[in-house]
């Protein structure tokens, strides 16, 4: 079986398929063919081509000696933000919008023109500016956008973040989109600053998580980094983390760590490996089995004080990361313990949105 990877230049059709030119690394074989958007194993005749493929995204295919290809990953690893805000902004009017503003169709000729200003209902830290901006300007681009205030800033209720004029349909087909950005970012970025503050000082620096809503990651990832906190991982295809249920199924850290490491010498020389240890002997096998090949240790559920130990004991060897029951009253004591990184699920998934309207000006 072939574990080589493949690059994959697509294009989406109307009927959710994505049509794709795969160029086998350093291999002869260029494939054209149209695969089903959502992958799986498929047993077609592959025509072959002279074209030379994009490296636009990167999937990893088998290839089973019966001639069948089976598509894994995911088409969004390689898109730049752009790229993935503009898929964002797609999927997010297909479903509110769906075959029609009939609200506005029904009363507001298409033609007219408005300007709508977006007001600050509650203190805060603003966030969303530039991507109201760009879901604007990415569906109407004549529109003139003149914002007020800056991602990142203080906000205050009563104060105006932007103005925008444009047509009357557009504004009011994207009303809910940019307010339920701004206002979800807002909040994440509100939160995160809190917790970024109370860090001032020391060398520890805020991770988010993975635990965000379905795809709206892109976008509270983008809000906890304008709180001022540090994006982890996007996924599960930007880095390798063996977690305790990955250390468990292997049998037990040293064979993970030295799987893994192979693994990414053979296929993904680029990825980082991180490993998860839950107490200080699994620390002392990391230290082993890891140096060289592992680039941070994750302590998770360390009270502060095991956490020094843990850091003493590493000793530079590893970039280390305190995870599990980190919050507002002990965070300190964490960063105190010299640990270079604590993340936190809950700046994300405990946010609440922040109190914001677009109202239209008359």
């Amino acid at each position: 079986m072939d574990h080589r990877p493949w690059n994959i230049d697509h294009s989406t059709s109307a009927f959710g398929l994505i049509v794709v030119k795969v160029k086998l690394e350093n291999g002869p074989w260029i494939i054209d063919h149209s695969i089903s958007r959502f992958g799986g194993i498929f047993n077609e005749d592959w025509t072959k081509t002279v074209t030379t493929s994009k490296e636009f995204i990167v999937l990893r295919c088998i290839m089973e000696h019966h001639g069948k290809f089976l598509i894994s990953s995911t088409y969004f690893c390689q898109m730049n933000f752009d790229e993935r805000l503009r898929h964002l902004i797609d999927e997010a009017l297909k479903e509110d919008v769906g075959n029609g503003d009939h609200s506005t169709l029904c009363c507001i000729p298409a033609d007219v023109k408005g300007k709508a200003v977006l007001k600050i209902k509650q203190d805060g830290i603003l966030a969303g500016m530039e991507v109201a901006e760009k879901i604007f300007r990415y569906k109407k681009p004549s529109c003139t956008f003149s914002g007020f205030k800056n991602d990142g800033e203080e906000m205050h209720e009563g104060e105006i973040a932007f103005e925008v004029e444009t047509f009357v349909h557009t504004i009011l087909q994207l009303e809910r989109l940019v307010l339920n950005c701004m206002q979800r970012m807002s909040g994440i970025a509100t939160e995160t600053k809190k917790y970024t503050d109370l860090l001032k000082g020391s060398k520890t620096k805020l991770l988010d998580t993975r635990k965000t809503t379905p795809n709206f990651r892109l976008l509270e990832k983008e809000a906890v980094r304008i709180g001022g906190g540090t994006n982890h991982r996007f996924g599960l295809f930007d880095m390798i983390m063996l977690k305790d249920n990955h250390i468990d199924y292997c049998g037990g850290i040293e064979e993970a760590i030295a799987r893994a490491y192979d693994y990414v010498q053979r296929y993904q020389p680029h990825l980082k490996i991180e490993v998860e240890t839950r107490n200080m002997a699994d620390v002392k096998k990391a230290l082993k089995s890891g140096s060289g090949k592992v680039t941070r240790l994750m302590l998770d559920n360390f009270t502060p004080e095991k956490v020094r130990e843990a850091v003493e004991l590493i000793a530079g060897v590893f970039e280390t990361e305190a995870s599990g029951g980190i919050h507002l009253e002990n965070i300190r004591s964490y960063a105190d313990a010299g640990v270079d990184y604590v993340s936190v699920g809950s700046i994300i998934h405990q946010a609440k949105s922040v109190d914001l309207s677009l109202k239209a000006v008359m």
